[in-house]
């Protein structure tokens, strides 16, 4: 885990299965410093790490498999 110091809720724990469109909108709801981007199974990102951005992991069903993260 990165020591950088973001503002704002950090993880949402309670999206693990959830539909990613809805799931992006309530992390960008309950932190407006951060944009959640959705991230399909098996994509590639940069991994740099960015206070302003939110990894939304999800399955060819559209649903959140991973817990959401600041990063």
């Amino acid at each position: 885990m990165a020591s950088t110091y973001c503002e704002g809720k950090s993880s949402w724990p309670e999206l693990l299965g959830a539909e990613g469109k809805v799931a992006a909108a309530k992390i960008e709801r309950e932190n407006p410093l951060v944009r959640a981007k959705m991230v399909p199974e098996g994509s590639a990102v940069i991994q740099n790490f960015r206070c302003d951005r939110v990894w939304v992991w999800v399955d060819k069903n559209n649903t959140v498999y991973r817990v959401p993260m600041i990063g």
